[in-house]
This record gives C-alpha cells, structure tokens and sequence, in this order.
C-alpha cells in the first residue's frame, strides 16, 4: 500500500488539484485529462478492486461524481471504472473516472463490440446469476 500513488495523494505525500474530500472519499482532477474537468473520485480505503472495497467506503462515491459533473457544466460525460489489467486498470487502486465529453475529439471514445444474442443461452445466464445475488 505504501508505494500507492493514490495512498501517497490521500495522505498528502503527493500534490493533488483536490476538488472535494470527505472522510472516505477524495476528488481531484487528473493529471493526464482526456477532456477539460476530467477528475478522478477515489475511496482512502485501499484496494485494488472494486470486490475489494467495504459498501460503506463506497457511499460518497456516486454522490461525488454527480456533483463534478454538475460543476462541469456539460451535458454529455462518462462515468467509468475499470478493474483489472485486460479492462484498462493503470493504477491498482480503486478509482472513477468522470470524464466531460464536450464533442467528439474530446472525452472518451468507446467502442462497443456487441455479440449476437442466443436467447435460451441468455436465460440460463440469467438463472445462474440470479441464484448468485
């Protein structure tokens, strides 16, 4: 955890431009922006993943964000949050990117490779997850 980078933000150890902070929560804008107000919203409670935060490290979260997006003043934004090296995860501490997309040069580009639907397939996906919530 020490050599976090985003432990090392929290604990004050490494500048940041904060935008807002609670007892659980830190904002601050990014340093490598993908569009003017791109900021990134983080839990202090460390951990690489999203399985791996408690509920009540993750209350602030979504509240933040709607208020970023507010200050922003843009119609259009992404909220993202990846997990992992092969779903574009850089840095192994829970982060949400909110990301203005004020046309189409700036912002987020996503693709969307959507697959063909097998529908009986579908619902047995459905029963499965289900019985696992």
């Amino acid at each position: 955890m020490s050599a976090c980078i985003f432990c090392k933000i929290i604990k004050g150890e490494i500048p940041c431009f904060k935008l807002f902070e609670t007892e659980k929560t830190l904002a601050f804008l990014d340093i490598n922006p993908l569009s003017r107000g791109h900021a990134l919203v983080i839990p202090k409670f460390h951990g690489e993943k999203l399985l791996d935060i408690p509920d009540e490290h993750l209350t602030d979260i979504l509240p933040i964000v709607k208020k970023l997006a507010k200050a922003v003043g843009t119609d259009n934004y992404n909220i993202l949050q990846n997990n992992g090296r092969l779903a574009h995860q850089e840095v192994d501490h829970v982060h949400f990117h909110m990301i203005p997309k004020p046309n189409q040069a700036e912002g987020l580009g996503v693709g969307w490779p959507q697959q063909k639907t097998d529908m009986d397939q579908l619902k047995a996906l459905f029963e499965d997850l289900k019985s696992r919530i």
